[in-house]
């Protein structure tokens, strides 16, 4: 009698719920499974890596260009602790070319820095800014340190290849010859020096794009400017289309 006693009172425990829901599926996404290839890879972050061309003052001094990007670099390291900036600034008599490599992050306040000057300064020496190309999750930096070069005199060429040549060409010569720069830079330019120096024209000149190169791309109208750019990346993912909208709006009772 005692155990059918005890029996009728366990049957009258409340069935537990979780045995009526069905198993859970541990789910993920693209960004989990990054973020774990990097966690096994021992990175603290992504890098990228930007080339920017653009316009400047005629005669800019390099003094001023320069310390103008360090002062930024400084200002974004306090909010971005450990991605430092490496890469190469080549400066024409009147255009730049800009190789950034640094986390996703710190290329944009680079960007918005721009941006600012741009909007506040009638006079502000870089001018005409253009994106080329942005890769995503390089995997290594092909630049040790942050230089800077000046370019004394023109590359010259005996004709002008953007009047032959269609932009993906150029475009594909354009960026070939600058990682061809960039692994001799790598393989000679010993980190913490000054860098490579001004007479890279006199080292390696075809190695270097001519100005002609940097004024095509610039006056491009197929690449981005930084307000587009980030504009682009600053919208939403999610983006509900017309066929998704339904009027009018269901009603529940």
């Amino acid at each position: 009698m005692s155990f059918s006693g005890i029996t009728r009172k366990a049957s009258k425990r409340p069935f537990p719920l979780e045995s009526l829901l069905p198993p859970q599926v541990p789910r993920s996404n693209y960004l989990h499974l990054q973020e774990e290839k990097q966690r096994l890879q021992l990175k603290k972050f992504l890098i990228d890596r930007m080339f920017l061309v653009a316009k400047t003052r005629p005669n800019i001094e390099k003094k001023d260009i320069a310390e103008y990007y360090e002062q930024v670099f400084q200002s974004i390291s306090r909010y971005h602790l450990g991605e430092a900036v490496t890469g190469l600034l080549l400066i024409y008599p009147t255009s730049v070319l800009h190789i950034l490599e640094s986390s996703d992050g710190t290329l944009h306040q680079i960007l918005l820095d721009y941006l600012n000057h741009q909007k506040n300064e009638t006079e502000f020496f870089i001018k005409g800014m253009k994106i080329i190309v942005v890769s995503h999750n390089i995997p290594t930096r092909i630049f040790m340190q942050w230089q800077v070069s000046v370019i004394k005199v023109p590359v010259m060429y005996l004709d002008d290849v953007t009047q032959s040549q269609s932009l993906e060409e150029v475009v594909t010569e354009f960026l070939t010859q600058t990682h061809k720069l960039a692994l001799y830079l790598f393989k000679n330019v010993k980190v913490g020096t000054k860098g490579p120096g001004d007479n890279l024209h006199q080292v390696v000149p075809e190695l270097l794009p001519p100005q002609q190169i940097i004024k095509y791309l610039y006056n491009s109208e197929e690449f981005m400017n930084p307000e587009t750019f980030l504009n682009m990346y600053n919208k939403p993912v999610h983006v509900t289309l017309d066929s998704e909208v339904v009027w009018p709006a269901p009603s529940h009772f």
